[in-house]
């Protein structure tokens, strides 16, 4: 059942002991929205598989205590925060469920008790409209973690709408948490070496795929695949797919220009429609997302990807 803030809010007084549960590779949006619910209405935040670099700075600069590997059964009810589909949480058993999310596509919703799902640039904004429609106090640590995820699932507002800039301007005043204080904590963030090796490994492998005046790019690594598409995209490509295969899971990591998601590029839909031809599960947003597929095979799939992405942008598909 859809439901808005208001409903959202009223559900979820019918429950304690509440798992708030982010999805794997946890980033500051997922990290930052579980931590304030439970602030906000008691409960614990759950990370099923690790978290991204950020967020690890986060969560050990606040102080913010999290559960690694819940079990959902040790609780009476979970919330599944921005996260748009079971694969993942790496398979996790849930029992009785709601969902928060702003992706573009959420196949999770289906098997939810009731769900929250804005299309907006970031789970951030929906639980701060679920703060305000609560009238309740926007704690320091909570904002820090509101503005973090607003700031990184916008690729530092490259992608923010103006609904994005108002929340900002609303939790800062309501808060009093100067911006420059999240950005210095952002950029605390120490580099890791073996991230700089795989973007370098990424565009050494790197495929172009010329498309009139569009650039598509793919490559494939082993980690840090969603780092290395925003890499490419970064350095001269409109839109780029990199797979990693890992434990016999293929996973594809997309991200799009501006100028491509005008010209009507949506990796969200794109990825989903890919992942069910090869029997997986995909989804995300316009400009960034991800698929997983069991036992497929990097090439096919990333082909599969451009042919799609040529299709959107010029109705045939790649040579």
């Amino acid at each position: 059942m859809e439901v808005e803030e208001s409903g959202f809010y009223n559900r979820l007084l019918d429950y304690k002991n509440i798992l708030f549960l982010c999805h794997r590779n946890a980033d500051p949006d997922a990290v930052g929205s579980a931590y304030t619910l439970a602030q906000a209405f008691g409960g614990v935040v759950g990370i099923v598989d690790g978290c991204n670099r950020v967020a690890s700075t986060l969560i050990k600069t606040l102080d913010i205590e999290v559960i690694k590997k819940p079990d959902p059964y040790a609780y009476d009810f979970t919330v599944v925060v921005d996260t748009s589909t079971l694969a993942q949480l790496n398979g996790i058993e849930l029992t009785e469920y709601a969902v928060i999310d702003h992706h573009s596509t959420c196949a999770l919703k289906d098997g939810a008790k009731f769900y929250l799902q804005r299309n907006v640039s970031s789970t951030s904004e929906i639980v701060f409209d679920i703060l305000k429609y609560m009238e309740a106090p926007v704690m320091r640590k909570s904002a820090m973690t509101l503005i973090a995820g607003l700031i990184t699932d916008t690729g530092n507002f490259k992608y923010a709408t103006h609904d994005s800039f108002r929340t900002l301007a609303e939790i800062i005043e309501t808060s009093g948490v100067e911006y420059g204080e999240v950005v210095d904590l952002l950029a605390s963030t120490p580099q890791d070496i073996s991230m700089r090796i795989a973007l370098l490994k990424a565009a050494m492998r790197a495929q172009v795929y010329r498309i009139g005046d569009w650039l598509i790019v793919t490559s494939t690594i082993s980690s840090f695949g969603g780092t290395a598409a925003g890499t490419l995209t970064h350095v001269g490509a409109d839109v780029s797919f990199v797979g990693a295969d890992k434990d016999g899971i293929t996973r594809i990591s997309s991200r799009a220009r501006r100028n491509a998601i005008e010209a009507g590029v949506n990796l969200g839909q794109i990825l989903e429609e890919v992942s069910q031809q090869f029997n997986g599960t995909g989804g995300g947003h316009d400009g960034a997302a991800g698929l997983d597929v069991e036992g497929g095979d990097v090439q096919e799939i990333l082909k599969s990807c451009v042919d799609a992405t040529t299709k959107k942008l010029t109705g045939k598909e790649a040579r």
